[in-house]
Parts: structure tokens; sequence; C-alpha cells
């Protein structure tokens, strides 16, 4: 039985739960901002570094979209993360961006 909601964020929890991450403890979880270009991106990206969070903008070689990557250290706690998603598609909606889920590697 699932301990997070029915949603995208409480399946992605669930995810990491099951891949043996510790959800009590710290880690680096990846936001995904998907942007309309590279300018916009580093424009994104300085509003986000206020937030705490390390920032990059890359192009993917194949399908050529633009995503801001905003990394986070936190404990993922279902409320704290929704939080986050919410302050960083605030910053986003500004520049015709908008959050695109996000993921980790586990904890540090």
């Amino acid at each position: 039985m699932s301990q997070f909601p029915n949603d995208a964020t409480g399946d992605a929890l669930n995810a990491f739960k099951k891949n043996g991450f510790d959800l009590t403890k710290p880690m680096e979880i990846d936001f995904f901002i998907a942007i309309p270009s590279e300018e916009i991106g580093e424009k994104i990206s300085t509003e986000v570094k206020r937030l705490g969070c390390k920032a990059s903008v890359e192009q993917d070689d194949v399908t050529k979209e633009w995503t801001c990557y905003c990394t986070n250290t936190m404990i993922p706690f279902y409320d704290d993360i929704i939080k986050f998603e919410e302050d960083l598609n605030n910053i986003a909606s500004q520049y015709g961006g908008y959050t695109d889920g996000f993921g980790s590697f586990g904890n540090v």
C-alpha cells in the first residue's frame, strides 16, 4: 500500500522507495523545467538559484527541446516537493516555461 497520494509526485516517491532510497535522509533531487529557449532558460536559472538550488540549462540532442535542471538537496517529503514544484512553476510560468517532473539518483 502506498504511503503517498495517488498522483505523479506520489508515484515518483514510491519509485524512489522501491529503488531503495532512504526517504528519511537528504537526497539531490533534479526538478525539470521545460523552457522555450536557452535565453529564457538562463533567466529562469538565475531566478531559481535564489531558492537555494543549483541550476543548469541544456538542450536535448535529439528533440532539440530546452530544459532547465534545478537540483535541490532535500529530504523528499511529499508536501515539500509539491511546494518546491509550485515555487519553480511560479517562476517558470512568467517566462513561458513549466515544471515537468523530477527525479533522483538517490541519497547523497
